[in-house]
């Protein structure tokens, strides 16, 4: 597969600005059970401890971490859809990117800033602070201008790389499921 250059993927920014912001689509869900496996879900289980019930999250080393443990602002990873589509280039490769929600939603940090939840199925989630950055797995199955343009000023603040969150109430989310945007009171009061 021949990755996208630097300017066909510019030229993509318009369809992804495009998300919509209050609501959005659950596209794809995908547990990682272990280092390189996939597993694409007709039903996941979030969860307050495990995250992605069977996703080997609870046992990735974090590096943000005092003691390397899983982080706990990073339980759930979120990339937008439109993004994915763009430098995957085929659906059949969208899991490669290692997130576990694909949501067809804007993610920038002006329309969900850390604090925000998301209503997803009988799930609600909360927007963490940690940023999602690429790694060099991205590099490797999208291309080096992928990961420049996901990690660029402009990538940074739309997160096009993807957001992180955190199980609020657990619950069951299925591939269509609407995403509902919920301002926590803190993030509310600070708009006004």
């Amino acid at each position: 597969m021949t990755h996208l250059s630097s300017e066909e993927l510019h030229a993509g920014l318009p369809e992804i600005r495009r998300s919509p912001g209050d609501e959005g689509v659950l596209e794809l869900i995908v547990r990682r059970p272990d280092i390189g496996k996939r597993e694409v879900l007709a039903e996941g289980q979030l969860d307050l401890i495990e995250g992605l019930v069977g996703d080997s999250w609870k046992r990735r080393p974090s590096s943000r971490t005092p003691d390397k443990s899983p982080h706990p602002d990073m339980q759930i990873n979120i990339i937008n859809a439109r993004l994915i589509a763009l430098v995957a280039q085929d659906r059949e490769r969208w899991p490669l990117a290692g997130d576990q929600l694909y949501l067809d939603m804007d993610l920038s940090s002006v329309n969900l800033p850390p604090g925000t939840r998301l209503a997803i199925g009988t799930a609600l989630l909360e927007v963490t602070s940690q940023p999602h950055t690429g790694c060099g797995k991205f590099v490797e199955r999208f291309g080096l201008d992928a990961m420049k343009f996901v990690n660029s000023p402009l990538g940074r603040e739309l997160n096009l790389r993807g957001i992180n969150a955190r199980v609020v109430q657990p619950g069951t989310i299925r591939p269509g499921d609407i995403a509902r945007k919920h301002r926590s009171r803190s993030t509310a009061s600070s708009s006004h």
